[in-house]
């Protein structure tokens, strides 16, 4: 089904590579973007990301059939207040935060309840870039986006987003909210703790130059992700503080475990758990080359 009119709310990576995905494969009449930096929806708009734009939320979406929500969890209850009263009897309204219950709590203060045209999203994609600037249309391609649709969602609401993701070259699973926020607490927001924790720590030690000067290419790696956005990392951790915080006091337990082996010189634990943690990488490794990763 053909999007007539897309709103994107946020025209960042996230926000514009969907635009720019779905304008590729005509999968959209038109996109009309929103946002609060007017040089960067100008900017979104000389690049063909959008086809027009307004600094208002109510103007955006109205009569568009697909509002695609992609600001900072801080912002999102700031976003429903403003579509309030504004969307098209037809509209469905996505998002692409990495924390749902938030995004949830969030509707259900605004509109009383869970609207039966909302259906929570979290496409797993993205670079450290930021601005309409980073987007590409090639960003959801073979890569995963969940769902998780409240009992008051609407099933028409779901197929909808569902074929958005897919035109967009992504495989769409669906979850519960709960299930969704613990498995990001692990596989996205413990990661992305670690690089900011790692960077930060280092960053203040006295010879910070010459940690930094000889770093190698492992650390410019592992760190890659400590250049995200720190707005949006902060309303990610505040939105789910509750699992997040659980996998970082499991995480400090093995660290304190690896700490006193090593200052044990116990080499049978540590080659123990490096080829443990080796065999599991992978057979990561291996599943995403072959497309079955779960």
């Amino acid at each position: 089904m053909k999007i007539r009119r897309l709103a994107v709310i946020g025209v960042g990576l996230i926000g514009g590579s969907l635009a720019k995905a779905l304008k590729r494969v005509h999968a959209v009449g038109e996109v009309v973007g929103c946002g609060r930096s007017r040089e960067n929806l100008e900017q979104a708009l000389a690049l063909g990301v959008i086809d027009r734009y307004t600094t208002d939320v109510a103007e955006a979406v109205a009569d568009a059939d697909m509002v695609f929500v992609a600001v900072p969890l801080g912002a999102m209850r700031e976003v429903f207040e403003a579509m309030r009263g504004h969307l098209a009897a037809d509209a469905v309204i996505t998002d692409g935060g990495s924390a749902k219950a938030s995004v949830v709590a969030d509707a259900r203060a605004v509109f009383g309840t869970v609207p039966h045209n909302l259906v929570p999203g979290h496409p797993i994609a993205g670079t450290e870039r930021n601005g309409a600037a980073a987007a590409f249309a090639e960003l959801y391609e073979n890569r995963r986006v969940i769902l998780t649709p409240l009992p008051e969602t609407a099933d028409e609401a779901v197929e909808r987003v569902r074929s958005m993701w897919q035109a967009c070259g992504a495989e769409v699973t669906l979850m519960s909210v709960e299930h969704h926020d613990e498995v990001l607490a692990a596989t996205s927001h413990l990661p992305h703790m670690l690089a900011f924790g790692l960077v930060d720590a280092l960053s203040r030690m006295k010879e910070n130059d010459e940690i930094f000067r000889y770093a190698a290419g492992g650390f410019r790696d592992f760190t890659r992700i400590a250049s995200s956005n720190p707005v949006m990392w902060r309303d990610i951790c505040l939105a789910n503080r509750e699992a997040l915080s659980k996998m970082l006091a499991a995480f400090a337990e093995e660290m304190s475990d690896l700490a006193d082996t090593i200052a044990r010189g116990d080499g049978d634990h540590l080659l123990e758990v490096f080829t443990r943690a080796k065999q599991a990488r992978d057979r990561y490794v291996d599943a995403m080359d072959q497309g079955s990763l779960e």
